[in-house]
């Protein structure tokens, strides 16, 4: 029973409800603190409520739309444009860490691994478009190894 209210705090602080004081319930039933890890209890500590997270979300979001915006206006200074244009996706995808929590959005192994393979993958698109007929080559020597028709 012990386990299933620990697991059921822990869910409640994912969502962003507020956890009842763990000291007074450790009080009353003579239990220990140190079981908890450190994470669990900075995160118990700096919940937030739901309309505080659309706020941070919308905030986030709109500073870093209006960025992206703004380094349209400076296209060709080149460094001004890396920094507008960088600092505003940042602040874009930065948005959603207020909705589920940073933890849960960057410890995602697998989608991590994919997003590595299709990125290492567009790489070697890209510079293949500056060796004449390539794309075309590689194109049908990956159509001729992966053909399933006989």
């Amino acid at each position: 029973m012990e386990k299933m209210n620990h697991a059921f705090e822990k869910v409640k602080m994912l969502v962003g409800m507020d956890v009842e004081d763990e000291e007074s319930e450790a009080a009353a039933t003579g239990e220990n603190n140190s079981s908890f890890a450190f994470m669990d209890d900075f995160n118990r500590q700096c919940t937030l409520s739901t309309k505080q997270r659309l706020y941070g979300f919308a905030i986030c979001l709109s500073a870093g739309l209006f960025c992206t915006l703004l380094s349209m206006l400076v296209f060709f200074n080149p460094i001004k444009f890396g920094i507008t244009f960088t600092f505003g996706n940042l602040l874009s995808l930065g948005s959603t860490a207020f909705l589920i929590g940073p933890k849960r959005q960057v410890h995602n192994k697998l989608l991590t691994l994919i997003a590595i393979i299709l990125e290492f993958g567009a790489l070697i698109w890209y510079s293949l478009s500056y060796i004449p007929f390539a794309r075309t080559m590689v194109s049908k020597v990956m159509v001729a190894c992966f053909d399933t028709e006989f």
